[in-house]
Parts: structure tokens; sequence; C-alpha cells
């Protein structure tokens, strides 16, 4: 026989197996012990939390011949056909290939018959808000009369595709998503009975992941059993099956953000790229990070609470500390734009890239939160002993304006130096000597002079960012120096690109071919 799905091979066949759902499963065994069956039923709720499972034990238990305290026996002749699929009684239908008028039409006419065994002819309509408008009103008037022998069981994911007569026709019963705890627990029972070795932080990461669906919490452990068949489930196993992000990793990135360091947190998610992470779920766990910074920031948590380790938390409060609650605000709502965005987006690591420079530069927005920022920012400047005056707020609300101090241009010299214009015949071949993405972000530098020292111009936050890290600029400037094969001056400016005039002239676009050097014309 070929292999079943852990999902259906431990799909539950009575209602003492069902998890998570006990308010709903305690009704319905009341409803079979005292024969107060209803006519029809409305199922609710997300993915894999036990709709279609719960439909079909009902429908065995309404048609056994001996229900066990409103659990069906499962030894009686019509359980036996039920469970294998071959019972008369029970007809499953899938509302998203069969939403026309046709096939509810052939629905109605099918309810004049009665049921060939047992008591009741049960349809289950799975998905039925894909049925079409008209299929609705020709359901209507037979699922408000049905004949005494027949239940409806109608399973939705999005019960507000629904018209509103459907709806007051229907016993509505709606699915809440099943607790990490839960999930966690039918884990266990089933690596049990399997015989699987599995850490129970990998139980609990997979029960994260799963988000309230037991079906995907399943399906996510059948995947990392046959990734690592006979070896022991450890977390970092299941980490790089599921392209998730450990959390210490979110924790480094963090303090990148409120350091201001770009570089650092770019080279975070360079690392995450490279060991071939989902970047959509790494938005998505970053985004629950944010969210339980924002807990342990506002109140007294505790690790339960936060579905995380004592140790983990710790690290999160001391990061609270230096944090404001409105700029954890705006983390979240910058990410939580971008988690909207990812699913539709081609460049997905540039997007991130774009969202880690908004959260370490908040005068990129103008938004209420950014200012505030920014104006926390410059309090800390001040507090420090740093004032930073802008010329546009100078500039503005006095009788006689203070007019901005333009920076003065750097002259070109008649001749270049020898040194420098090495440097410049190989800046192409320098350049590719560097690894990504300092690479790539060298695109946006250009030389210039200034007297005998030569100048790396960034025209790009991210080119700055990496030219003034200390790793970064030691390795290039070593280039430079073997090329010249002696040690040059080199200092790093910044000129943006849309900046007017020529502050930083490109010595390449001056001199052109017809390059002077101090002793005389080298061709």
């Amino acid at each position: 026989m070929s292999y079943v799905a852990l999902y259906r091979k431990f799909r539950p066949t009575v209602f003492e197996e069902v998890k998570g759902q006990e308010g709903i499963v305690t009704t319905l065994k009341n409803q079979i012990k005292s024969n107060r069956i209803g006519h029809a039923y409305l199922f609710c709720g997300t993915r894999g939390t036990g709709k279609t499972t719960i439909a079909k034990i009902f429908a065995k238990a309404a048609n056994c011949e001996n229900p066990q305290d409103g659990s069906p026996c499962g030894e009686c002749e019509i359980c036996r056909k039920i469970a294998a699929g071959t019972g008369m009684n029970v007809i499953e239908i899938d509302a998203a290939s069969n939403n026309g008028v046709d096939n509810i039409r052939e629905i109605v006419e099918e309810v004049n018959y009665s049921p060939a065994e047992g008591k009741y002819k049960v349809y289950i309509i799975d998905e039925v808000h894909m049925l079409s408008t008209g299929a609705f009103n020709a359901l209507l008037k037979t699922l408000e009369e049905p004949p005494s022998y027949v239940i409806f069981i109608l399973a939705t994911t999005e019960s507000h595709k629904i018209p509103i007569t459907i709806l007051s026709r229907c016993q509505r019963y709606d699915f809440k998503r099943i607790g990490m705890d839960t999930i966690g627990d039918r884990i266990r029972e089933l690596v049990a009975a399997e015989s699987v070795d599995i850490e129970d932080a990998a139980i609990n990461h997979i029960a994260k992941v799963a988000d309230g669906s037991m079906r995907d919490a399943l399906s996510l452990l059948d995947q990392c059993i046959a990734f690592h068949y006979n070896e022991k489930l450890t977390y970092e196993k299941v980490l790089n099956v599921l392209g998730s992000v450990d959390t210490g990793v979110f924790a480094d990135l963090l303090e990148c953000v409120i350091d201001k360091n770009i570089t650092g947190a770019i080279g975070i998610l360079d690392e995450i790229v490279v060991q071939g992470r989902d970047l959509t779920q790494f938005v998505t766990d970053f985004t629950w990070y944010l969210r339980n910074l924002m807990l342990a920031k506002s109140s007294e948590v505790s690790p339960d609470t936060l579905e995380i380790s004592a140790e983990a938390l710790a690290r999160m409060k001391k990061e609270a500390e230096r944090v404001e609650l409105n700029t954890i605000f705006r983390y979240i709502r910058i990410f939580s734009e971008l988690a909207g965005n990812m699913r539709y987006a081609s460049q997905k690591r540039i997007m991130i890239e774009v969202a880690i420079i908004k959260l370490c530069k908040p005068q990129m927005e103008t938004g209420m939160d950014s200012l505030l920022e920014r104006i926390r920012d410059i309090e800390n400047q001040l507090a420090g002993g740093v004032v930073a005056v802008s010329p546009a707020a100078v500039s503005g609300g006095g009788e006689f304006p203070v007019q901005p101090q333009s920076k003065p241009k750097v002259q070109l010299p008649k001749a270049l130096p020898e040194d420098i214009h090495i440097v410049m015949k190989n800046w192409s071949a320098i350049k590719d000597m560097m690894d990504q993405p300092f690479k790539s972000y060298l695109q946006d530098v250009y030389l210039s002079i200034d007297g005998e020292t030569l100048l790396l111009v960034a025209e790009s936050f991210l080119a700055e960012s990496y030219l003034n890290n200390p790793e970064y600029f030691d390795k290039l400037k070593q280039e430079m120096d073997d090329c010249v094969g002696k040690e040059i001056s080199v200092r790093v400016v910044s000129q943006k690109k849309d900046d007017p005039g020529e502050l930083f002239p490109n010595i390449e676009k001056k001199f052109g071919e017809k390059i002077e050097i101090d002793d005389g014309p080298i061709w």
C-alpha cells in the first residue's frame, strides 16, 4: 500500500479524538444524544481546524446504529461504510469545482429520495462560499425546508462571502485556531506512535509555524521527517527545512536597527539570503518578534505568554529598554506594510532592504511617528553635546532669515598626480576584487581629488555606510595601496545623485581619455 500522509493517517474518527474544538464537539454530541439534530449547519473557520473532519464524524454519529455517548461506534456496518467512503448516505461535494446552478439542482432533485440505509442523508458541501449567486438562490428553499431525513453541512473558510439568506437558515459554528500547546501535544502523540526522535524545541517551532492549523502542523512534520529520514529532528534541522530564522538573528537585527547600523543590518539580511531562508516567512516572523517586543515593553509578560524561552525574554526586555514604544509601533507599521506587499513582489530582497533603511533612518518618512523619533534623536544629540542645525530650519521663522552656506567646490589640479591616475585606471579591477554585496554598492561610488588626497564619493546611503565601515574601507584601501605600490591618502565623502552642482567632480569624466600627470603627459 502507498504511503499515507500523517494528517490523513491520524485523522480523528470519533469526537473524543478531536483536539481544540471542545465547545463545538460537546454541542454536537448533545444533539446526537438528545435526538435534537438540526437540518442545516454552517462550519466556519480557518484551514486545518477540523471542519470537514467533524462533519464526517457527525454524519456517522447521526446514522450510527449504536452511538456511544454521542459518538459513532465505528463497528456497525454503516459506520464502516462511511469510514471507507462507500456509504450512500454521506455525499461530499466540492463547491470550488461544482459551483453552478445545475450542480445544485441535481442536489435538490436527489433529496426527494429517502436514504437506502440508515436514518439520514447528509450533504457535506465544502468551500461553500465558492457557489455562484444563482446556485445559492437555487439552494435556498431546499435548505430552509428539507425532508426530515436530510442534513446539510456547509463548510467555509470565508463566511463573509455567504449571503445572509443562507446564514439565517443554518446553525453556525465558528471553529477557532488551535493553540500551540494543543498542537504540540498532538505532535508528541504522533511521533511516539511513529517512533520519531524529535526535540521539544523543534515541536514547538512546528506548532508555531502552523499558525493554529493542525493539518498544517502535521504536513510540516511529515516534510521534516522525510528530509531527515532516520535522523533525530533537532531545532536547527527544522529551521533549515522550513526556511525559518532563529530568534537570535532577529535580536541581532534589532540591535543594528536601534544603533542605526545599516551596514550591519544589511549584512544580516545577506546571511539570511545566502542560507536560503524564505524571505516572506522572515518578514512575518520579524513582525511577530516586534509584536513580542511591544508586549514586553508595555506590560509584564511571562515566557509562556509570548511563547518564547526565559533567556529570549530577558534579552528582549533589555532591548525594550533602549527603544521607545512609539518607535516599536513605527517598526511594526513598516514591516506590516512590507508583509502585505511581499506577496506580489518580484524583488523581495530589495524591498526588505528599503524597509530596513526606513527603520534606521526615520528622516526618510514624513509620518507623525517618524517625526517624533527624529525629534528624540535630536534631543539625544543635544544631550550628548552635539548640535545639529538644519539649513531649512535656520532659514525660516526670523525677520532676517539666515541663508544656508554652500559648500565650496573641490578644485581640480591642472595635472593629475601619478598615484591617483594609476588607481583611476585600475578602478574597475579594484571594485571587482571586493565581495558582495559591497561590490554592488561600489557602483554608486566615483573618484574625485582634493589636492594630494583621493576622494571616494558615495552617492547613496548604502554605499556611504559600507565605506564608513572600517572592515570594508580597509580592504578597499589595501587593494589601492597594492595597485600603486605604496600607501596613498584616501578620504570618504558623500554627495547625493540629485544634489545641484558638482561639489566633488568626477575625475574620470573631467579628464576624459587625455590625462596628464606631474611629470608630463602619459599619452
